[in-house]
This record gives structure tokens, sequence and C-alpha cells, in this order.
């Protein structure tokens, strides 16, 4: 078997390392003679999984004892509503900063449970090419929380810095740049990623949540809803994409065992700085839109001066074995994912076949 260089943007590539793993055991868990997708959530063999794969969150980020640790289900599209739905009160308002897509979502879902603002947009001509500065955000000091979107997965933006909140909760929608690097968790009220783009498959979502903000959360919403309810539980409430979680185990501990988020940061910065040095080498021909300080490091977009070319390109980068590179549908161009799972090679192997598209195009 012949493996791709897999550059989608999610659901995308996992350390093979984690899938060997999960190759080995898939008929027979730790030798209980059934596979763990077949072991009962409230079993032991379970519950050592999930526990261990908390942990292992905690370890990588150095979450404090009073944060919660939650494995939910939905995707951050479900956060987009979970989030209002406990942290938002009748008579208070909640900010939002627009800088892309995803973040135009959840501004969308959060008014449809209560009253939000606009605290900054980067928009121009329905495209966000930079992420805000501090004196542009309109930040109302009332609000009942500041939500962000920390890398753009649309347009190929991410936040290389924090808001100053003041006294205001940050709410943070990390699906596609958690575990990059290492960050500080107190800098924020809320986190939330769904799994599948940086630490595991689709069907479970991360949720980082400060105790006390969880525990203030509203009581008028559906008990399912409710973030305390499943810190009670231990994200055991009803029935968790235990598969998932097990990949998400997985993954986290490749990760502990290869040097940790320092390393993981280190080969991210090395793999952005690989592409976005062969994009500027020939600007006539690789049209980068974003600002450079605003950059992603794990979605890398550009065009190329026609449409035609575009299609070529990704036509023939799959020939050899290069796939994923077609950017969103509603963006077009190029985009290039490279997140934690995308080793190095793989992107000298895309630079090498760009430098030879351009000297035939």
């Amino acid at each position: 078997m012949t493996r791709v260089h897999n550059f989608n943007a999610g659901p995308a590539a996992l350390p093979l390392p984690a899938l060997e793993r999960a190759q080995r055991e898939l008929l027979d868990y730790d030798s209980t003679g059934m596979s763990i997708m077949e072991h009962s959530h409230r079993g032991k063999a379970f519950e050592a999984v999930h526990d261990e794969a908390i942990s292992l969150v905690r370890q990588l980020l150095d979450v404090p004892d009073d944060y919660h640790v939650l494995f939910l289900q939905g995707g951050a599209s479900h956060q987009f509503a979970m989030v209002p739905l406990n942290l938002l009160p009748p008579g208070k308002s909640a900010d939002y900063i627009l800088t892309g897509g995803w973040s135009e979502k959840a501004y969308q879902e959060a008014g449809r449970v209560g009253t939000v603002r606009i605290a900054a947009s980067t928009e121009v001509d329905k495209r966000y090419t930079r992420i805000p500065r501090q004196e542009e955000l309109q930040l109302d000091p009332s609000a009942a929380y500041l939500h962000m979107t920390t890398n753009n997965t649309l347009f190929g933006t991410q936040w290389h810095w924090l808001p100053d909140t003041g006294n205001v909760p940050l709410v943070a929608d990390m699906s596609s740049d958690f575990l990059w690097r290492r960050i500080d968790v107190r800098r924020f009220g809320l986190i939330y990623a769904g799994a599948q783009k940086n630490i595991g498959p689709s069907g479970v979502t991360v949720v980082l949540a400060r105790k006390d903000l969880i525990d203030g959360g509203r009581k008028d919403v559906p008990v399912i809803f409710r973030y305390a309810t499943h810190a009670a539980s231990n994200s055991l409430y009803n029935t968790p994409p235990t598969f998932a979680i097990y990949l998400v185990r997985n993954v986290l501990a490749y990760t502990v065992e290869t040097g940790g988020l320092d390393e993981m940061e280190r080969r991210n910065r090395h793999k952005a700085g690989l592409l976005y040095g062969a994009i500027d080498e020939r600007p006539d021909f690789f049209l980068a839109p974003v600002e450079n300080e605003s950059r992603s490091f794990m979605n890398v977009v550009f065009r190329l001066p026609t449409e035609e070319l575009e299609k070529r390109f990704v036509t023939e980068a799959a020939r050899e074995g290069m796939v994923g590179l077609a950017g969103h549908r509603s963006t077009g161009g190029i985009r290039v994912s490279i997140y934690n799972a995308i080793e190095v090679t793989s992107v000298e192997r895309l630079v090498e076949f760009m430098k030879a598209f351009v000297a035939r195009a």
C-alpha cells in the first residue's frame, strides 16, 4: 500500500503510528477478546482509555485544576449554539470578532439565542486577509464573553497574539490549530476544538472550560445542552463516540512520545517556512492574499494567475500523490493544510512540485 500526501482541511491526516496502533488493537483490545468499539462506555476498558485521553490533554497543555476537560459530540458547529446557551443570559450581550466564515457562523448562531454584537471584522469585499489589531477591537466591558476563532481554515489567517479582554471571559474556537503549540489556558474562559483537523477523527470535540464559568451557566436550557451536565458525569452523561476518543488518545500519546508541543511547534514552523518560502520566491506566480503577520501555520492559501492553472495544479498534484489541495468551494484557489500530522517530507515534496509546475506552466 502506498499512502498519499494528505493535505485535506478536515477530516485530515492522522499520524501513521496512531493509526498503526489502532490497526494492531482493532480486533482484540488489550487482550479483552473484542474491539474497543464493542466495549461498554461504562466498562473498565474504555474508562481507562477515556481517562488517559483527558490526562494527556492536561499534561500537554498544563491545564489547571480549575478547568474541566470535556469530550463532547456535534463538532464545533454544535458549540456555536452551546456556548451562548450556557454563557449568554437574558439581559446580557456577547461580543464576536469576525475573521472568517466559521466566525460568521458562530456569530449568526449566537444571535438566535440572545443579543450579540460585532466587536471587530476584517472582511473586505467578502474576503478576510488579516487579523485585527487590538486598537480596532470595540469591546463591551460588560459583555458576557468575547468569542474569537484562532485559525481560519477558509482564508488562511491565524491569531498570533491574544486580545486584552479585561474581565470579560475569552471564548475561543481552536478547531483548526488546537495543540499546534503551547498556549496559556488561563487566558481563556472556554476553548473548544473539533478533533478532525489536528488531534483525531471526526465525531468528538474537546472543550476546556473554567469551572466557575460553567457552574454559573444558565439552568433554563435542556439538560443535555448544559456544560455542567457533561462535567458532572466526566463526559459520560450519554454514550460518547468511543472509537473517536480512543483515536484521540492514540494521537495525544504519540504527541507526547515525539517531544510534546515544543517539538510540535518547531516542526509546524519549519513546514510553514518551507511552504511560504516557495510562495514568496515567485510572487509573480503564487499570489498570496494574506498579510504576512496574519499568515496561518495550519492552512496556507494562495492563488495562481488563472483558474485554469489552478485546476491543472490540483489535478497534476493528485497524479503525483498529493491530495486535498483545492481551496474551499466558497473561496477557490489553492489551500494546503499542514496540520500536526503532516510530515516535513510531504511539504518538501509539495515544494518540489510547485517549482516544477512553475517551470512548465
